[in-house]
């Protein structure tokens, strides 16, 4: 008696070919929006290429001494609030500005950023939202989207599930690094504004204000004047060009001393490092304007103090400058279209930040 034979699929296993040849279709115009004289790969190769410009008239900038920077991050549990929303043209700014931002604390520009998504089940239209959203986050910091991966894997994430990882590469020449070594009591400390949550602390946000205080998502928020869902959406912002601006006008001039991306911790966790060992950080509660989300967080039972350690409670960025340039380092960033203000000043001390 002849056996029958029964043949399992990709797709039977949960793998959809047809669809992710249709979404990397679809991804191939958005990437290559990013792409400068620098790339050298067309877009669907192994491998991405890119020129590291030294010595050549063709590129803008040439580099005598350059010192590669590279950053990885996610966007954490933020990304269940756009799946709950069906919301994928913001998170790729998160994405990409985690990365960036760190990178930019060395006074690096970035170059290149691959990004890597993985999904419960590949649906072209949102991978493709989401890309769109992660090329234009690379647009905003000046960097070419070199390349990335997309996994259908429905057998580890939950239906309607996602994540997204990002990792950048950077350039800052060696003897413009920004390093904690050049910060001394006296500097002045420039907040620039966040836009709110950016990417941390949602784990805390999301169980006091949606599971033990169950607000709406989608309903107006009177203290937000929004809904819930669009404050807690909000891309985090890109500083990189703003302040890469602030960098080369006084490239000859240690005017910034130190920088620092206010992420989780807050400003308690990330100001210190930009301190050397012997200095500490006094902030001026009041000296800039802290976003209502923070206030409705508040309202629900977290204490200021938490709040302060596990969010950036309104500054996104902070840079330490020699007292005598703040002012021309301010006026250098708001012409770049970045508002700034002194939220604090160096001192003596041994690493440690007080908020008055």
């Amino acid at each position: 008696m002849a056996q029958t034979s029964t043949r399992t699929t990709y797709a039977a296993a949960g793998v959809n070919l047809a669809a992710a040849d249709d979404a990397e279709g679809r991804i191939g115009p958005i990437v290559r929006r990013t792409y400068g004289p620098r790339v050298l790969a067309a877009h669907g190769g192994f491998a991405g290429l890119f020129r590291l410009d030294y010595d050549e008239r063709l590129f803008a900038r040439n580099y005598r001494d350059p010192v590669l920077v590279s950053c990885t991050d996610g966007v954490g549990s933020k990304v269940l609030l756009a799946a709950t929303a069906g919301r994928f043209d913001t998170i790729g700014f998160d994405l990409v500005a985690m990365s960036v931002n760190d990178m930019l604390c060395c006074g690096a520009e970035p170059l290149f950023f691959l990004d890597y998504l993985a999904v419960h089940k590949l649906t072209p239209p949102m991978v493709e939202a989401l890309v769109d959203s992660v090329a234009r986050a690379c647009e905003e910091a000046g960097c070419a989207l070199l390349g990335g991966e997309t996994a259908e894997m429905p057998d580890l994430y939950k239906r309607g599930h996602f994540d997204l990882a990002g990792f950048a590469v950077g350039v800052v020449e060696r003897g413009r690094m920004i390093e904690s070594r050049n910060v001394r009591p006296g500097d002045d400390l420039i907040g620039l504004p966040s836009t709110g949550l950016h990417s941390n602390g949602y784990a805390l946000a999301r169980k006091l204000l949606l599971e033990d205080a169950a607000l709406p998502l989608f309903e107006k928020q009177r203290s937000l004047n929004e809904p819930l869902i669009d404050a807690l959406l909000r891309p985090t912002r890109i500083y990189v060009k703003p302040v890469l601006h602030a960098l080369r006008r006084y490239a000859g001039k240690p005017r910034i001393t130190g920088m620092a991306h206010i992420t989780g911790s807050g400003l308690p966790g990330n100001v210190p490092r930009l301190l050397p060992p012997d200095c500490d950080a006094v902030l001026r509660r009041g000296s800039w304007p802290v976003p209502p989300i923070f206030g409705l967080l508040e309202r629900h039972g977290i204490e200021e103090q938490e709040l302060y350690d596990v969010f950036n409670m309104g500054i996104g960025f902070v840079l330490a400058t020699r007292a005598a340039s703040t002012a021309a380092v301010i006026r250098a960033l708001k012409s770049a279209g970045q508002p700034a203000m002194v939220i604090g000043r160096v001192r003596k001390g041994s690493g440690q930040v007080e908020i008055r």
